[in-house]
């Protein structure tokens, strides 16, 4: 029986060097990497060896016979991926001169530099943790890392919903990466208040900054400023104890909360509003947020999404894992009536489509529901004494344009629906890092291959890796190779100031009343 990828995929490419037999795509070497939803096993190729159930840090991988309960439609999703063909060519070819057979873990080249050399990282999340892995593979080089929160991992602690146990392992793989003697992880510290840039600069050969994107892009809408209005990311931050957002106005006493945006984010806290609290009990939930939802009116929460349901933001795991863990969905049928497309729809979005049909076909659901709501702009957002309780939807349509293109259109109708909570989930954005260059259009601090660059001009000893690098895109484990890339390019200049003389020894450790503390156990 093949092995089967499930939803906890953290895309990080683990599994597919431990494949002895080359069926895990996309591989890192291929273009689809980037932009894929998880990674896939192919069936008729899988030799049920297990190589890949060790390598995977957050126990996606399970025989195809042993699916947990939930996770039964990823046997077919993974097989999709290899019966979807394109000129009768597989979706994933296998090119045999782009990768062994075997696909041997590439052992790290001995670093060309022969003195001691410090790195410092700013932050401590999955970008910061995979880059330290692979800067610690040299035994002459050290890390500290610059974590402005009291406990370290960014995103992978306070991002991931906790009820998604399995995503939540990866921590464990970073308490192994903070035991190395050679990281130490400085937390309670922050850059421009405990230590300065030149500060930073000073004391290591190269400096790493790995911030993330930790703000929201915002929507500009009428009302959008009231009491009872507030972003995804902070609600996702409130309810996993996230030291910025415990004292959020979360007002649970509604019926209906109004999620505008619905990305993997959206579909995260729509879940957690309806979810039975006591399922929660078990998790790392915030006891605060616990306690409230225990207390919480809400009965519907309505998931806004402009476009229609072959353009929705979120991915199938996601889907799958929201349909098939109880919870009540709702969609109104009207919403997958067949619009015009453009091209042929891949595998993934035809499968979405069939469980949003179920969905729909399933009828109105008793009690706590969420509803996947298509086709719909937030107008405005409405409220009596500056609080919010209700947003204003305009009606939307697809048609093809002049030029043969699907566009989306208001209509001119539109609805109002009431809600004493309204969460903005439409995507995140890099903060400008006070003496670094920054891209305002982007929101990201401009690099080339990891190096920061102000124009053509390059920072010297300065990299980026993570969101504020890329962008908000990609999985916890797509940051393994992105931080790949930034150290490869870090250690090519250490080698090249070495060859040069430019090199001096930055090994001095960082002032006494900085306290150092390590992760030395299970996160959860």
């Amino acid at each position: 029986m093949p092995h089967v990828v499930t939803q906890a995929c953290c895309g990080d490419a683990s599994c597919v060097y431990a494949c002895p037999v080359n069926c895990i795509h996309p591989t890192p070497e291929e273009p689809d990497f980037g932009i894929a939803e998880m990674l896939y096993i192919d069936p008729a190729t899988c030799v049920d060896c297990g190589a890949c159930v060790s390598a995977c840090p957050v126990g996606a991988i399970v025989p195809g016979h042993r699916l947990p309960d939930g996770q039964e439609r990823f046997a077919e999703v993974n097989a999709l991926q290899y019966r979807d063909t394109v000129d009768g060519a597989a979706r994933f070819p296998v090119d045999p001169a782009r990768r062994l057979p075997l696909a041997p873990i590439d052992r790290p080249r001995q670093l060309a530099v022969e003195r001691r050399v410090s790195i410092g990282i700013v932050g401590s999340g999955p970008s910061a943790m995979y880059a330290a892995d692979e800067l610690l593979r040299h035994p002459q080089v050290s890390v500290t890392m610059y974590e402005r929160l009291d406990r370290p991992f960014g995103l992978a602690r306070f991002g991931v919903a906790p009820d998604h146990l399995h995503t939540r392992k990866v921590m464990r793989l970073f308490d192994d990466i903070a035991r190395n003697p050679n990281l130490e992880i400085l937390l309670d510290t922050e850059v421009g208040r405990d230590i300065t840039l030149d500060d930073l600069r000073a004391r290591h050969s190269g400096v790493i900054w790995a911030v993330g994107a930790p703000t929201d892009k915002t929507l500009d809408l009428p009302g959008i400023e009231q009491a009872g209005v507030t972003s995804a990311t902070s609600f996702v931050g409130w309810y996993n104890g996230h030291p910025d957002f415990t004292d959020l106005d979360v007002d649970l006493s509604t019926d209906r909360v109004v999620v505008i945006g619905n990305g993997n984010v959206a579909l995260d806290v729509a879940r957690i509003l309806v979810a039975d609290p006591a399922a929660l009990a078990d998790t790392p939930i915030s006891p605060g947020a616990l306690a409230a939802l225990r207390r919480s009116s809400v009965r519907e929460v309505v998931v806004l999404g402009r476009r229609g349901p072959v353009h929705a933001a979120f991915t199938l795991p996601e889907l799958i894992g929201l349909v098939d863990s109880g919870v009540a969905v709702t969609v109104d049928p009207a919403d997958l009536e067949s619009p015009p497309v453009d091209g042929e729809l891949d595998a993934t979005t035809r499968a979405k489509l069939d469980i949003l049909a179920e969905c729909a076909a399933a009828g109105e659901p008793e009690g706590r529901r969420i509803r996947l709501a298509f086709f719909g702009s937030p107008l405005e957002v409405r409220g009596q004494d500056g609080r919010a309780n209700g947003v204003v939807v305009g009606r939307n349509r697809v048609i093809v344009d002049d030029a043969g293109a699907t566009v989306i259109e208001p209509t001119g109708e539109s609805v109002t629906l009431e809600a004493g909570l309204v969460l903005t989930s439409v995507g995140y954005r890099g903060v400008p890092v006070p003496g670094l260059p920054f891209d305002e259009a982007k929101g990201v601090i401009p690099h080339r291959a990891g190096r920061v660059f102000d124009g053509d001009e390059q920072v010297p000893g300065t990299y980026v890796t993570g969101w504020i690098k890329r962008g908000p895109s990609g999985f916890i484990g797509t940051n393994k190779t992105d931080s790949a890339e930034t150290v490869s390019s870090l250690l090519a200049d250490l080698e090249e100031d070495a060859l040069s003389d430019r090199l001096i020894d930055h090994g001095a450790r960082v002032p006494a009343h900085h306290r150092a503390r390590r992760s030395v156990r299970s996160s959860g």
